[in-house]
């Protein structure tokens, strides 16, 4: 599932114009319907995402032009059929850090994949009151929110063991008939400890803010 023909991976130095062409909302929207639902016209995507067939026709053709989508094959004559390349966008955060186009455009994907995220729990509510999915898919699915006290090798340690189990378990399930697309976002998102004994007063009560948000 993570081999190199399935994945583009962004490069600050090198895909300075293609991260820029992916910084549009809409494009970001764009790729990802056709990352998940598969090959569609500009008008199939104007209709699911609100715009216009100009819109979405122009947006597409500028993810083709940098490669991160391609024409399908199609149904008939009359309109062309979009599909992507990869079904993955990936980078070296490190390297993204290091430049301000690298950042700016991190900080905005990360954002996209948040309301992504909304967007994908308000479908699986409509398809589950709908019974488009089984019962069997209530328990299993759901959103946690954890923080543990883990240093930075024991996160990538276990971003991979998650990749890996992943990619063991769609391998196993590719051919099950009850397989269904499943939305699965991972963050790992670091807070710095602050020492209470330098915090002023106004400080203090915005951590304790923070905490009571976090462990509701």
């Amino acid at each position: 599932m993570d081999s190199d023909e399935h994945k583009r991976v962004l490069d600050p130095e090198h895909d300075t114009a293609a991260l820029k062409a992916l910084t549009h909302p809409l494009r970001i929207q764009l790729l990802g319907l056709l990352r998940q639902d598969g090959p569609a016209t500009a008008s199939e995507l104007a209709a699911r995402t609100g715009e216009s067939s100009a819109s979405t026709s122009y947006h597409l053709r500028v993810l083709a032009k940098y490669a991160f989508i391609g024409e399908a094959e199609h149904r008939d004559g009359r309109e062309r059929r979009w599909r992507a390349l990869h079904t993955l966008t990936s980078w070296s955060n490190e390297s993204m850090e290091a430049t301000e186009a690298g950042r700016a455009f991190v900080g905005l994907a990360r954002r996209r994949q948040i309301e992504h995220l909304e967007r994908s729990l308000a479908r699986y509510e409509a398809d589950l009151a709908a019974g488009r999915l089984g019962q069997e898919w209530v328990e299993s699915s759901g959103i946690s929110d954890l923080m543990p006290r883990l240093t930075a090798e024991s996160v990538t340690e276990l971003l991979e063991t998650v990749a890996g189990k992943l990619e063991e378990l769609t391998a196993r399930d590719a051919d099950d008939s009850r397989a269904e697309h499943v939305v699965l976002l991972t963050a790992a998102l670091p807070f710095a400890t602050h020492e209470h004994a330098d915090s002023g007063p106004e400080d203090r009560e915005t951590e304790a803010r923070d905490a009571e948000d976090l462990n509701p």
